[in-house]
This record gives structure tokens, C-alpha cells and sequence, in this order.
């Protein structure tokens, strides 16, 4: 489960984590190192969980440098049915956790069926490979875009965008998929999330998510000349918008009721067809 971030307690995006999760059963572990103060993270998360009405979930800390550490939370993760990725800082949470036993018990869950959700941060890590920066900070100042590896749990060439209409991302997706058209960008809206279930992916929550793929499909770019100072010039791109309980299918890079054939039962005649019929 990927959720686009600010998650409410009641919301659908993780009411239907806790669903699922209590669907599977053990216990949940929740994993706050990708915040700035993991602590305080750990504390909101645990009155979040609470007030949705669950108990059974655990924030054990994390420290790369502690061999004791590591060996608890796998241990831990080994024992659960779920697993929660806080918000924060993705690179900072994949360098936490890469290489570690509590990554490889990560991939273990995923394999048996467990339940994974990160949302914010813990969302953008759950792919082969994550972005980051590529924005203008609170100084006006253009902060360096960073690509990198993330977890890898979420296949099909992907990439993962969050917060992505409140912060009005789609530019900054746009220039990845320029100088990266082999990847499907994923923009996830706040308190929204993706389910995926093998290659299909259900929107569920309170906003969207945007596609974006430059697979086959990209004529220009030039997205190598951005470091000079030129502004992305792009032709062109699909990009579509999934939403409430449609489905997407990650492997097609479609809606799964165009993959299906079905025919959309809001789909209309543009009107300059309706009047050469006349």
C-alpha cells in the first residue's frame, strides 16, 4: 500500500491498511526513522493508531550502527502481519535500512503475504528506485534532484510521487520521467492510497493518483540540458488520473477497464462528431 501522505485516523486510505492488515492478523510494526525526530513521530502515529482503534502495533527503534538493533526489529517483523513506514525523509530511511536483517525480513513479510504500507516517505521508498529534491525550497532556492535505490518492493519500472496535487508536483515528476521514460511515475494525493495486489493497483481515500509514462511514447526532451539553466521543453507524454476505486494496471500502464475492454459508461461523443452525424 502506497499512501500520498496526511493520513487521517478516519480516513479510507488507512482505514483500508488496518483492514487489510487485520484481514492477515499478528501484529503491526511501525518504522518513524525516516522523521527527523523518529521519537515524537512514534508517539503521534501510536494516538493516530489508537483513535482508528488499534492496539497491536509496535515503533521499535532503529539505528543502522546497532547490530542489537537490527536484530530486534527483524525479529519483530519476522512475528507481524504488517508493517507501517512513517513520513520523513526517504533517503534517510532506505540508508537506515538497506543491507540491514531488518530489510531482508522487510522482503520476507512481502513474499508471505504480509501487509506493507508507507505513506509519504515510507511510500516513495517502497520502489527499486526512489526520488527526492528537485523543488524550491522555503529560501527560493532550486534544491538538486536526487535519484536513488529504494526497497524494491513495488515493481513494474515504477516511481513514486507524494503530496503530489497538494504541493503541485506534477512539474518535478515530469522532468524524472523526461530523463527517465523507461519509468511510470506514480503521483499519490494526500490521504489517498494505492492498493496493489499483484500487478493491479486499486485508488482508494480522499483524492487521486496521476500516471505518468514516457515509455514508448516521449519524442523530445531535453532533459539533459536542464542542469544549464533551460527550462524542460517535452513531447510527449500519457498521463492519466485514477480515481476513487478505479483501478490501475501497473503492468499495462493503463486503467484496467480499458485493458479489460470495457467500455466507459461516462465516455461521450465529442459534440463536433455529433454534428457531422446530423
Amino acid at each position: 500500500m502506497l499512501i500520498g501522505g496526511a493520513c487521517t485516523p478516519d480516513g479510507e486510505a488507512l482505514g483500508s491498511f488496518l483492514e487489510l492488515a487485520g484481514q492477515v492478523g499478528g501484529p503491526i510494526v511501525g518504522i518513524t526513522v525516516a522523521s527527523e525526530n523518529p521519537v515524537e513521530s512514534a508517539r503521534l502515529w501510536r494516538a493516530d493508531f489508537r483513535a482508528a482503534g488499534v492496539q497491536n502495533i509496535e515503533f521499535p527503534r532503529v539505528k543502522r550502527t546497532s547490530d542489537k538493533l537490527d536484530r530486534e526489529l527483524a525479529a519483530r517483523i519476522d512475528d507481524a502481519g504488517a508493517l507501517f513506514l512513517g513520513g520523513g525523509n526517504q533517503v534517510k530511511l532506505v540508508a537506515e535500512l538497506s543491507g540491514t536483517r531488518s530489510e531482508a525480513s522487510m522482503k520476507a513479510l512481502s513474499e508471505r503475504g504480509g501487509v506493507i504500507c508507507g505513506t509519504s516517505a515510507g511510500a516513495a521508498a517502497l520502489t527499486a528506485l526512489t526520488m527526492a529534491g528537485g523543488e524550491i525550497d522555503e529560501e527560493g532556492n532550486l534544491v538538486e534532484q536526487y535519484l536513488g535505490p529504494g526497497f524494491g518492493l513495488l515493481d513494474f519500472e515504477t516511481i513514486v510521487d507524494t503530496h503530489f496535487s497538494k504541493r503541485r508536483r506534477l512539474q518535478r515528476l515530469f522532468v524524472v520521467i523526461a530523463g527517465n521514460p523507461q519509468l511510470m511515475g506514480l503521483g499519490i494525493d494526500e490521504d489517498t492510497a494505492l492498493i496493489v495486489r499483484g500487478h493491479i493497483g486499486e485508488v482508494v481515500g480522499a483524492g487521486g493518483v496521476t500516471f505518468i509514462d514516457g515509455r514508448d511514447s516521449v519524442r523530445f526532451d531535453n532533459a539533459d540540458d536542464l542542469e544549464k539553466g533551460r527550462q524542460l521543453t517535452l513531447s510527449h507524454l500519457r498521463v492519466g488520473i485514477v480515481g476513487t476505486h478505479y483501478h490501475l494496471n501497473l503492468r499495462e500502464r493503463e486503467l484496467e477497464v480499458l485493458v479489460q475492454g470495457e467500455a466507459s459508461p461516462h465516455r461521450r461523443t465529442p459534440p463536433f462528431v455529433a454534428a457531422q452525424g446530423k
